[in-house]
């Protein structure tokens, strides 16, 4: 299930074999498409946008994430309730949450546009219409779906975090900051790590709340890798140069995930 998918994706990628054209004779082409895939500007251009998409993300979901996770590391009144609803994002589908984003950001009854746009027309403030806004709105959608899962991993450091050494602390008469950046921080490094791991792989592939969304536009301002994979695939049917991309977005993510894991390592040794 896993490797045979793998190795056939590979020998398309060496191919000129289009779906649409199943009885057509396929035809070795070597690493054209390759050559053609690096060296185009267009497809370079969506790459970038997938990283800077990427980065935004993880600066805000570990921010945040880091945020509620100290707020719920804190037993309070009505605890288990509010964790509950701080947790619902996350348990939906994304083709779900896109689907009522989408609604969300609707130019003429849209919630968001009602408040955004209430010093003028609110048809006329169009988050997922406008090429500056359109991206923040991915990231917003993002953020808000799963900055819950980052926050169990980094609680989950919290809670690992031995309280004797807060308390050694605090006879030492250390300040909350010096046990922050002395004890909290370097203790929970490792879920940090793990928390930027899981996400780096779930968002460089992003594509079905992206899709939901924006499919790529307005024009192709937010046109994720996945985005151009899906084009060249099932709308161009270019499905030798697809599998070729596909291939090298797999030895992209394994490569980032393959430093972060060697890190993770070396965190834990530390």
């Amino acid at each position: 299930f896993n490797i045979f998918p793998l190795l056939w994706t590979l020998y398309l990628s060496f191919t000129n074999y289009r779906a649409n054209r199943p009885s057509a004779a396929v035809e070795w082409i070597g690493n054209l498409n390759y050559q053609r895939i690096l060296g185009d500007p267009e497809i370079w251009q969506n790459l970038q946008k997938t990283a800077a998409f990427l980065v935004s993300t993880l600066f805000f979901q570990l921010l945040l994430g880091f945020a509620l996770a100290w707020f719920i590391n804190r037993k309070f009144r009505s605890h288990a309730f509010i964790t509950t609803l701080i947790l619902l994002p996350m348990m939906l589908s994304p083709a779900v949450v896109g689907t009522f984003w989408t609604y969300f950001f609707q130019p003429q009854y849209g919630l968001f546009n009602q408040v955004f746009g209430a010093f003028g027309d609110p048809s006329s403030f169009t988050m997922l219409g406008d090429v500056n806004l359109a991206p923040w709105a991915i990231v917003l959608v993002d953020t808000w779906m799963w900055t819950p899962y980052v926050m169990l991993l980094l609680l989950a450091g919290l809670r690992s975090i031995p309280e004797y050494i807060y308390e050694a602390a605090e006879v030492d008469r250390a300040s909350e900051w010096t046990k922050f950046w002395r004890i909290t921080l370097p203790m929970m490094l490792p879920f940090v790590v793990l928390a930027v791991l899981f996400r780096v792989i779930e968002n460089f592939k992003m594509f079905d709340l992206v899709n939901q969304l924006t499919n790529g536009g307005p024009g192709s301002t937010t046109e994720l890798a996945s985005i151009t994979l899906k084009r060249e695939a099932f709308e161009k049917w270019r499905t030798g140069f697809a599998s070729a991309f596909a291939i090298i977005l797999f030895v992209s993510i394994y490569g980032l995930s393959s430093v972060l894991v060697k890190f993770l390592e070396r965190v834990k040794k530390a």
